[in-house]
């Protein structure tokens, strides 16, 4: 037992003792140690609201309401309605509480004496509130990356993040069935897919910081995954710039990873002219709704995010008049690449082909008379 780390008993006696000494301490002023925590941060930060209160306290909504209510009720605390804003509630110490509070201050420094007997309690102190802020920011945020669905990775790339030295990770599913999909095991995943440890994967950013400049997620569809936003923090900690590639499905998961600043470069690809979407993503024409796509396309026409817009051109799939349609829809100032369909063995539904380098130079001059900045990207003569 002696040889073992007994950090969670450890933790449980420290916590439960500290708080058996406080309820002793505190018996002549019929608080307990409950009502403590709470006291004092009232007592330091006069005016605070119960939201504010709980998160600061990171006790749930239901313990800090009882808590408070307690010391209204022994005359403690007092809540006072904002002047500016009627709905919200300020809570405030009372005289009461001033005359208990130097009582208060010089038990919490006797304890401190007391736990710091042989022990160099700075470092102690300074330690605690490391593992304190790893426990607040890091500890579900772990959990939430290992439930990360990672297909691939691809360690190195100077095509997929325009203008960066950047690395791609590939995650697994897609609300989409396209049939010239090149990533066929991202879409039906197979049953004993074995999926990419996320701890591998930061290991292998870490190493390559000052080498690599950036990281592209890509999919799939990335934003299927509702734990993405941690996996994005987690790189964005580490000093890369983050490109997302989506299929415009969720505008909501979209605007929300633009918004909050996760995300520095998005591709969105545009699968096909309106009318025929659906055909071109494997859907059923009859139950599909093209009023996300159009929402992502707006939305990113509007934004201030760096961004492009894309095609895989497939020769029985796309016209030279989808095509137009396609830039038509997209409008005169945006990015726009053509890139030519290559099958990769692992497709959906073999049987495609690609047009050759010319045919694709040609597809682009034509327009670019609808959209200046169209582009080619991944063309080789067949």
């Amino acid at each position: 037992m002696a040889d073992q780390s007994n950090f969670l008993l450890n933790l449980s006696v420290l916590y439960r003792n500290t708080q058996k000494y406080f309820d002793r301490a505190l018996v002549p002023y019929d608080i307990g140690s409950g009502q403590l925590i709470f006291l004092l941060c009232i007592n330091e930060n006069e005016g605070i609201t119960m939201q504010e209160l709980t998160a600061l306290s990171e006790v749930d909504k239901g313990t800090t309401t009882k808590s408070i209510q307690r010391l209204i009720d022994q005359g403690y605390v007092q809540s006072r309605t904002d002047e500016k804003d009627h709905r919200v509630k300020r809570l405030y110490t009372t005289e009461n509480a001033s005359a208990i509070m130097p009582a208060v201050y010089e038990f919490r420094n006797q304890m401190r004496t007391i736990l710091a007997a042989d022990v160099d309690f700075p470092a102690f102190e300074q330690a605690l509130s490391a593992v304190t802020d790893n426990a607040r920011n890091r500890l579900f945020a772990e959990s939430d990356l290992q439930s990360l669905k990672i297909g691939g990775l691809q360690k190195m790339t100077l095509l997929d993040y325009p203008g960066k030295a950047a690395c791609t990770i590939f995650l697994s599913g897609c609300n989409f069935k396209c049939p010239f999909c090149h990533n066929r095991d991202l879409v039906f995943i197979p049953e004993r897919y074995e999926y990419f440890d996320v701890n591998d994967i930061m290991e292998y950013l870490e190493k390559r910081k000052g080498i690599l400049d950036g990281v592209a997620i890509s999919g799939g569809e990335p934003l299927l995954q509702e734990n993405l936003h941690t996996l994005i923090e987690r790189i964005r900690e580490l000093g890369y710039q983050v490109k997302l590639d989506t299929n415009g499905a969720y505008p909501k998961r979209l605007k929300e990873v633009v918004e909050k600043g996760l995300v520095d470069y998005v591709a969105m690809d545009i699968k096909n002219s309106p009318d025929k979407y659906a055909r071109t993503l494997g859907m059923n024409p009859e139950s599909f709704s093209l009023d996300p796509i159009r929402e992502s396309v707006e939305f990113l026409k509007s934004s201030q995010i760096e961004h492009e817009f894309r095609t895989t051109v497939v020769r029985e799939l796309h016209t030279a008049e989808d095509l137009l349609e396609i830039g038509r829809w997209l409008g005169e100032n945006e990015t726009y690449y053509l890139q030519q369909y290559v099958d990769s063995g692992n497709v959906i539904q073999p049987g495609y082909s690609a047009y050759t380098a010319a045919e694709m130079e040609d597809l682009r001059n034509q327009v670019a008379a609808l959209v200046p900045n169209v582009k080619l990207r991944g063309v080789k003569e067949g």
